[in-house]
């Protein structure tokens, strides 16, 4: 018999009913008496469970007893209407197989409420909870939808490089790659390590950005997205932070900074109201056990045009606010996050964009106003997420590029390569990059960006 699966069977019962199905699923709870026993099984394609209805006295009470939290089951039965508190449905169990048996003494997930600390430590097990499993499964489904509306627009999926010869953001906060012998490093005659000796001949990391990278496709193509992993060796132990994340980064000819925006504001707004229409259920859920306020924030989304503003007026509205931050307010610095969420959630109530930031706070490549002082980069600023996408019109004009990087001391023939798009047919182009989990973090309510993302790679932490 052909398994079902349990989202099928709560979403179309009505195609079942009276029929005898077989569903798979682990065990979350069982109780009942001795005439009758109740199991909740879920399969981890919605977060509810359907509860499995088992007449004591037709099944071997061996078997019964190997039926706890955590085993595994394929339960063959007849899909009937249910009486019960909470569900419309339920299996009346003609068969039950034990796939796997889950010690009770030793599993951890027991009917209990459990630390988002210590479900970190067991990362490998956490999916089965229904947090995560509500979190996976919209990770799933904003994955899908950013490719689906790239896709619609026209954008080309560019698949740029995980090892680097640069460093996009010339930060240098960069994981090396090598293939050399830690314990015998290879010497130049002045001491050095020689990398000449390694595998790709030259000193190489893992990439920041697949931005410059992406730059080159748009210049050719038109439009084009990237949406891979990213690395940042960042000693950050904070609830933002994460040394391995991922990345989608649009990259657009012939769009100036206003282009930009628009595109930014409307493929955020996509993304927000694809959950709510495609995960209605496991945002219901975290509403109601998490955060009470998900999903008000995220209709709010929809409801109107997010501000905009430049970083100077940003500045002016902090200064004349009256209120109290950690870190003092001035013009030139780079705004922190109790700054950002001031912006969204006091001052304006929805989301931001601020633009004409400082030239000196800000990347390299992005397009210089002609004040002298600004560049064209921008931010969207989310309620309690603070900065989600950063991007800029980048500069096409080779000589102020080159200025940029020179005053700066940054290696130019290491970008000899990226300045030919300015060298050989320049165009306006621009371009952002979203945090995939950052945007998670907005979506699903969490407040650690360590719970939306499968198995988090921090200062320390490399486990599973």
């Amino acid at each position: 018999m052909k398994t079902i699966r349990i989202v099928d069977i709560l979403k179309k019962s009505e195609n079942y009913l009276q029929s005898e199905v077989n569903v798979k699923g682990w065990v979350r709870t069982k109780r009942g008496n001795s005439a009758v026993n109740f199991i909740a099984l879920n399969d981890g394609s919605i977060v509810h469970s359907l509860q499995i209805v088992a007449d004591v006295a037709a099944f071997d009470p061996e078997l019964l007893k190997k039926v706890t939290t955590g085993a595994c089951l394929s339960v063959t039965g007849t899909l009937v209407s249910s009486m019960g508190k909470g569900q419309t449905v339920e299996i009346q169990a003609k068969y039950i197989e034990v796939l796997g048996t889950a010690d009770p003494e030793k599993y951890p997930l027991q009917k209990k409420g459990h630390s988002m600390e210590f479900l970190r430590e067991i990362a490998h097990l956490r999916f089965r909870t229904n947090y995560f499993g509500c979190v996976m499964r919209l990770r799933h489904a904003m994955a899908f939808a950013i490719h689906q509306y790239f896709n619609d627009r026209g954008f080309v999926y560019l698949h740029t490089p995980l090892i680097t010869g640069s460093d996009t953001e010339g930060a240098g906060e960069m994981f090396q790659v090598t293939t050399l012998d830690m314990e015998n490093l290879p010497r130049t005659p002045e001491g050095k390590v020689d990398y000449s000796k390694d595998f790709f001949g030259k000193l190489t990391s893992l990439t920041v950005s697949g931005q410059l990278n992406g730059e080159l496709g748009a210049m050719a193509l038109g439009k084009i997205y990237t949406f891979g992993p990213t690395f940042r060796a960042e000693n950050s132990n904070t609830p933002r932070h994460l040394a391995e994340f991922w990345m989608i980064e649009p990259e657009m000819a012939f769009y100036e900074i206003e282009d930009n925006m628009d595109l930014a504001e409307d493929f955020i707004r996509y993304l927000v109201n694809y959950a709510l229409e495609h995960n209605a259920d496991d945002l219901q859920f975290l509403n109601d056990m998490f955060d009470k306020t998900l999903l008000e924030r995220l209709q709010s989304v929809d409801k109107e045009a997010f501000a905009r503003l430049s970083y100077t007026e940003a500045i002016d509205i902090l200064l004349k606010s009256g209120h109290n931050f950690e870190v003092p307010v001035e013009w030139g610095m780079d705004l922190q996050s109790e700054h950002e969420r001031f912006l969204v959630e006091q001052h304006c109530r929805k989301p931001v964009i601020l633009t004409d930031y400082p030239e000196a706070i800000k990347a390299f490549y992005m397009k210089q106003n002609d004040d002298g002082k600004t560049v064209r980069g921008m931010d969207i600023l989310f309620p309690k997420i603070g900065e989600i996408i950063g991007g800029s019109e980048r500069e096409a004009d080779l000589d102020k590029l080159l200025r940029v990087i020179r005053s700066r001391h940054m290696k130019e023939d290491v970008l000899d390569w990226y300045l030919d798009t300015r060298r050989f047919g320049t165009a306006p182009h621009s371009g952002f990059g979203l945090g995939f989990e950052r945007l998670l973090l907005f979506v699903t309510g969490m407040a650690n960006i360590r719970d939306v993302i499968p198995f988090p790679r921090t200062p320390q932490n490399a486990d599973f």
